[in-house]
């Protein structure tokens, strides 16, 4: 486990430095240097980091400069430090004197964690080590029972974003229980659908989900400008014949294809289409690429719904070719190779990562028995907010 982020108490503008060293979770400092430019610091594991003079004027954690509640930053950075403060070690911590008179109190780990060029934060590093399926993946179950436990909430919301996809088991047959699971995380996020769904065969449906028909690969709401990142789908029935769920790694299928066929990778990274979603009362649509990239080329986004793309609207010398690449794409996604399938169970919970894993199911006929989810979704916000919450108890 990743050493926690500690956050140095600010109950007073002189803190105690016998209180303040009980905060220290590793690292201690062992050398300092301070010059016009910048205070230079070792820690006791030889690590070392060059802090320039503002920036350590600017993170003051006294509560002069951070209200004492809020934590909020009062001190606003204006003006260029020029002199070097007075430096001193005190129980491996940070003390500085500015020319002011001003005295800031640092932490050694909250130092350590934040030097710079050290561009690791613990939940964030989770986001950009994700971790692809192979073709033998076989998902993390949790027991709902240990999900409650601050240990067992850890390991499943860190399983989450590393793989995309994780199941709850053995959760109570109890309605609205995605519901208080999804709470203890953060709010749930609303759509036109509701902030919490059910997902059974009903008339007049305004959605494929409330079929019984099966559902091809794909994700929610990808009409939306900011797509649900992560999506519950909790089991309270499922006596029907047929409907089981069908998941891929659609990051794992686009470097696929990127490897196989990089024109048509790139057709479907640079070619934005159109999505949307209509009824009675809403109209929702967006144009954006299937495959989004970041800045370093590294993938960030899946946005594939065969049902609700709209027409497309293309110069004609470039319809074809992206007709070509979708095929391809199609054909790597449903290549059994790169899915599983699964038929949950009452009481069971998948939890994936909306906008990187595709899911779909397998038609059921609803004249054999019930067949019933309840789903909401969550911004990743606040899977990692929790996580970092959660991570200061190591």
């Amino acid at each position: 486990m990743s050493t926690p982020l500690i956050e140095i108490p600010a109950t007073q503008h002189r803190i105690d430095m016998g209180e303040l060293s009980s905060y220290v979770g590793g690292q201690q400092l062992t050398d300092i240097k301070a010059d016009d430019e910048c205070v230079s610091l070792r820690w006791n594991d030889a690590s070392q980091g060059h802090f320039p003079l503002l920036w350590l004027r600017d993170h003051c954690p006294c509560i002069q400069c951070r209200h004492p509640l809020t934590r909020e930053r009062l001190f606003v950075p204006l003006a260029d430090i020029e002199v070097a403060p007075q430096a001193t070690l005190v129980k491996g911590n940070l003390r500085l004197q500015w020319a002011d008179s001003h005295v800031s109190l640092f932490d050694a780990v909250w130092l350590h964690q934040r030097r710079p060029d050290n561009d690791i934060d613990p939940v964030g590093e989770l986001l950009r080590i994700r971790r692809p399926w192979s073709t033998n993946f076989v998902p993390t179950h949790v027991l709902h029972a240990d999900s409650m436990s601050e240990e067992g909430e850890r390991h499943w919301l860190e399983t989450l974003l590393r793989d995309g996809l994780v199941l709850l088991d053995e959760g109570p047959l109890a309605d609205e229980e995605v519901s208080r699971i999804a709470r203890r995380i953060g709010p749930m996020r609303a759509s036109n659908f509701g902030a919490r769904f059910d997902v059974y065969s009903k008339p007049n449906p305004n959605n494929a989900a409330y079929t019984s028909i099966g559902l091809a690969l794909h994700s929610d709401l990808p009409n939306w400008r900011q797509p649900p990142d992560i999506q519950l789908l909790y089991c309270l029935q499922n006596d029907a014949a047929g409907g089981e769920s069908l998941f891929a790694d659609g990051f794992a299928v686009a470097e696929a294809l990127r490897q196989a066929a990089p024109q048509a990778f790139r057709t479907l990274c640079e070619t934005p289409i159109d999505f949307r979603f209509q009824d009675e009362e809403q109209d929702i649509g967006i144009r954006a690429p299937v495959i989004e990239l970041n800045a370093t080329g590294q993938l960030r986004e899946i946005r594939f719904s065969n049902w609700i793309r709209d027409t497309l609207r293309l110069p004609f010398d470039e319809i074809s070719p992206w007709y070509a690449a979708f095929r391809q794409f199609w054909q790597l996604l449903h290549d059994p190779k790169h899915q599983i399938e699964l038929a949950l169970v009452p009481g069971q919970m998948a939890a994936f990562d909306n906008r990187r894993v595709l899911h779909g199911r397998r038609a059921f006929d609803p004249t054999t028995g019930k067949r019933h989810l309840q789903g909401t979704y969550l911004d990743i916000d606040m899977i990692e907010s929790r996580l970092r919450v959660l991570q200061r108890n190591p």
